[in-house]
């Protein structure tokens, strides 16, 4: 017989501040010891080096947590200039350093060079797995493995401060970005190499770092408190179209069946549904059709 979960069923999504030096994973588990919570989930990962927004799933919500792996992210990056390393940033070994002499304008011109879509070779030192294993795994051993290049898109990159050896800049960047691959591209392309010095995430999807708190604050708050940290379940579903059902639709959908709702508006695509309630009932495609399919389906009746 399988032994019981411990914790209470906790449904909701937490935005963490994580700070720098520990993984994502010892990240969500110190949460979900916070909380007390029987079932957690994080929604991508944040380098041990990166620090800010880390959006946790607990409960229910982690139903639904892959899907924010698809949005955009927003950061701010410190670029140290003239310094190359094998990792691409701080926690790597120096292997080069240059002279650097570069003008603010300079550094802006190539900043615009990189705006848009992009080509970006996946690090070695990255999780990305090749015959069943990390990238890292072949690195630590010392072995290089040929990686296809792959488009990404940067959608802002802006520098916010200069001083000459390091620059600091905002990245608005799709899904799959590396932004300390960016920072050794734009070292390389001004002449002089560079690393990822610091990093911290601003933003994911439409989620930011203002709403978020720290571990340190949850540990010192009461553990009635703590909860009430948690957002709503479709706190992760913001950013998709929403469906609302009458009572005879919303049954038959939260029973797995399809609706037949006529030719969309806003075309077709995934929709988060709810019932006359205002309660969230799940996640859906709306096909070309009109026929809402369901894909992922709210199970308990506390899920917000």
């Amino acid at each position: 017989m399988a032994a019981r979960r411990k914790g209470d069923a906790v449904d909701g999504v937490l935005l963490l501040d994580k700070p720098g030096g520990i993984t994502s994973n010892l990240a969500l588990q110190k949460a979900r010891r916070l909380l007390n919570a029987a079932k957690a989930g994080h929604t991508g990962t944040l380098d041990p080096i990166a620090t800010g927004l880390l959006p946790l799933a607990f409960g229910e919500a982690t139903k639904f947590s892959a899907d924010l792996l698809e949005a955009d992210k927003e950061y701010e990056a410190t670029l140290a200039l003239g310094v190359r390393t094998t990792t691409a940033d701080a926690e790597g070994e120096v292997v080069e350093t240059r002279p650097v002499a570069v003008t603010r304008a300079q550094l802006e011109a190539v900043l615009a060079g990189f705006t848009g879509t992009i080509e970006q070779t996946p690090p070695m030192h990255s999780a990305l797995k090749r015959d069943g294993r990390p990238l890292y795994d072949y690195a630590r051993r010392g072995i290089e493995i040929e990686r296809a290049p792959r488009s990404v898109r940067i959608e802002r990159l802006v520098l916010l401060a200069f001083d000459g050896a390091a620059a600091r800049v905002v990245v608005e960047c799709s899904k799959g970005t590396y932004v300390r691959t960016l920072a050794e591209d734009i070292g390389a392309a001004l002449g002089c190499g560079a690393h990822l010095a610091a990093l911290r995430r601003t933003r994911v999807g439409d989620l930011t770092l203002e709403r978020a708190v720290t571990l340190a604050a949850l540990e010192v708050m009461p553990a009635a408190v703590r909860r009430e940290w948690l957002l709503p379940v479709d706190a992760l579903l913001g950013d998709l179209p929403r469906i609302d059902l009458g009572d005879r639709q919303a049954a038959l959908f939260a029973h797995g069946g399809q609706l037949d709702l006529g030719v969309p508006t806003e075309g077709p695509g995934r929709r988060r549904v709810y019932g006359p309630d205002e309660r969230l009932l799940g996640l859906a495609e709306l096909d070309e059709r009109g026929v809402l399919n369901p894909r992922r389906l709210i199970s308990t009746e506390n899920a917000r």
